[in-house]
């Protein structure tokens, strides 16, 4: 950092009124917990993430005694968790202060010794980015990523011997699944040089030999779900996307032989086995709302599960065959629940303390923009409009904003904004064609169907074009400093949180993921393709910013890493003539997994787009 910034305010609070005061800060401190995994051969252990701490962190949770046990404490939080199939111990993913560079580590289920740490999980295998972990019972697979490229690890659990390195290669790989008689696993690679449409190789365990290849060519990928769960099914289920959207295929990987199944919903589907592997669990994701299906293998028969009203999240069966999902709407918080095989539906773990309160049901509206129909979500405050709008833009960027609870747009919306969500060209859940749209010029085009938006909000008397934000994370935050720069017109103010700022200084110092990525997104490396990531780079136009902008940033974050938005912004304290800015660092990395800080991050956003507004 070569200048000094300003630092924005942290409001002590956002409302006057006790009761909004109130309503808004319960909404993230409410205890909330993911959906509890098990353990294969030993469902009654369990492991989920919660708040409860105030910080998101692993817990252990024994379903015969419902005993439930916090097993990491971390000043910046723990996520990632896996229990082996003999449930006798927990790994979680240790890495430092938020940077995801790290290894896996192990404990035992009931805890350690006073004063003892949990030990490395697979023995050999290098620190780095975690890519994709598959735990058998007698063989560990596991995959790393540095700078150096992508590793794949096999260890036999029995042996005293360190991992060995079965694969490897410069450009980006993973571990995808291994077959339930662990004789073969498959991978996912991009040794074609496009990590966004990924090929799957199958392995022999034995010798590491290659039992079979797939790849379905330039722009069309191909991902590993599961093996079949019956000792000697060689069937892998693969999400394809031949027909222009993510679609389900099985694969006898022996006979080499295939089965698209012919599922009729629109949108896209997601899948998982039932545990006898005679039918699978269908995700079917359309409009930007997810329900849940069943479909037996043997008949095609397809049956939509009567899960509780709003959007899926996680689901999976139980042995019993019952179905433990999570729901939520914008309107609703989240519910943890269990769909029993006769059809009895209700609530698994109820978080203590309560639910957070609820806020306001989303509308749909789509919008004619220059790829087609965009598919934009609104919640909109009390009274008539126009309001004053924050464009929230979601990240990814393949991704996508849906109907599910978010306590930072209730929050907006109590201090009465309208809040626009789009699912510009680029987000997930809308076909292959709009996902990849914006390959070769990535930022101004999502920007284009961004601004088809603003127009139709303006046209509509949703709100009022002196008074709109854009605002957004990761990917949004470089959408809404490249729209400051690129649209300066347009925006009453810009908050950007931990964005890609400068895209050449991102490129050298972020992970070794992301640069295979960017290279898929932009054709090619900076060197190869300077001109496409000089005009997406929002540092190109910071002359031209006229907006106050506000940037949130995380001193440890891996994928938007903080030289290139000090770049940004000493671009910003360097113009002749200034332009208003204030500038929130935080000690994490890619967002915060602490609840007070997350407070202070949206009030922040809200106290600076409220006094930008005036």
């Amino acid at each position: 950092m070569t200048s000094q910034h300003p630092v924005a305010a942290v409001p002590d609070r956002l409302f006057d009124d006790d009761d909004r005061e109130r309503r808004w800060r319960a909404r993230f401190t409410a205890t909330r917990m993911s959906r509890p995994d098990w353990a294969r051969d030993a469902p009654g252990r369990s492991v989920y993430t919660s708040n409860a701490s105030g910080t998101t962190e692993i817990y252990a949770w024994d379903r015969p005694t419902d005993r439930h046990r916090q097993v990491t404490s971390r000043r910046n939080g723990t996520h990632v968790a896996e229990l082996p199939p003999d449930g006798t111990t927990l790994w979680w993913f240790d890495d430092t202060d938020g940077d995801e560079f790290g290894r896996w580590v192990a404990e035992p289920f009931d805890g350690l010794p006073d004063g003892a740490r949990p030990s490395a999980a697979v023995p050999g295998v290098e620190d780095g980015y975690p890519a994709g972990l598959e735990i058998g019972r007698t063989l560990t697979a596991v995959g790393t990523s540095t700078d150096e490229g992508s590793r794949i690890w096999l260890h036999r659990r029995d042996s005293t011997a360190e991992a060995a390195v079965i694969y490897e290669h410069p450009q980006d790989a993973g571990v995808g699944a291994l077959s339930e008689d662990e004789t073969l696993l498959a991978i996912s690679h991009s040794e074609h040089g496009d990590s966004r449409h990924p090929a799957v190789r199958v392995l022999r365990t034995a010798d590491f030999s290659t039992v079979a290849e797939k790849s379905d060519g330039p722009g069309r990928g191909l991902t590993p779900l599961a093996f079949a769960p019956v000792a000697g099914d060689p069937r892998l289920l693969l999400l394809h996307e031949r027909r222009g959207r993510e679609e389900l295929l099985l694969w006898d990987v022996v006979a080499d032989r295939e089965t698209e199944l012919a599922i009729d919903l629109p949108g896209e589907l997601f899948a998982d086995f039932y545990p006898d592997a005679t039918a699978l669990l269908v995700w079917h994701i359309h409009a930007a709302r997810t329900r849940l299906h069943r479909y037996d293998l043997d008949t095609g028969k397809l049956t939509e599960l009567t899960t509780a009203p709003g959007c899926i999240g996680s689901a999976r069966v139980r042995p019993d065959g019952t179905v433990e999902y999570t729901c939520s709407s914008a309107a609703q918080p989240p519910s943890i629940r269990a769909l029993s095989p006769d059809g009895d539906d209700r609530e698994l773990l109820v978080p203590p303390g309560g639910p957070a309160p609820g806020s306001v049901p989303l509308t749909d509206a789509w919008v004619d923009g220059p790829g087609g129909p965009v598919h934009v979500l609104i919640a909109r405050p009390a009274g008539d409009g126009p309001h004053p709008a924050v464009f929230s833009l979601h990240g990814g960027p393949h991704a996508a904003d849906e109907d599910r609870f978010s306590p930072i747009r209730a929050a907006w919306v109590d201090a009465g904004f309208a809040v626009i969500e789009v699912n510009y060209r680029g987000s997930t859940g809308y076909g292959t064609p709009w996902r990849d749209a914006i390959e070769g010029r990535p930022g101004l085009t999502e920007l284009e169907d961004v601004t088809a938006v603003h127009d139709w909000a303006v046209s509509t008397g949703l709100t009022d074009p002196r008074r709109t934000v854009v605002e957004g994370w990761s990917w949004g935050g470089f959408l809404a400093l490249l729209a400051a720069g690129t649209q300066p017109d347009r925006w009453a103010a810009a908050i950007a949180g931990v964005p890609v700022a400068d895209y050449l200084a991102a490129y050298a110092d972020e992970m070794e993921q992301l640069r295979a990525f960017d290279r898929a997104l932009f054709g090619g490396s900076p060197e190869q393709r300077p001109e496409t990531y000089r005009t997406a780079s929002p540092l190109t136009y910071v002359a031209d910013v006229r907006a106050p902008i506000l940037v949130l940033a995380g001193e440890n974050d891996p994928r938007c890493p903080i030289r290139q938005i000090d770049n940004y912004l000493d671009a910003l304290a360097a113009r002749p003539d200034p332009v208003r800015y204030e500038v929130s660092r935080f000690d994490a990395g890619h967002g915060s997994l602490v609840v007070e800080q997350t407070l202070r991050h949206v009030a922040t956003e809200i106290d600076f787009a409220r006094r930008m507004l005036g």
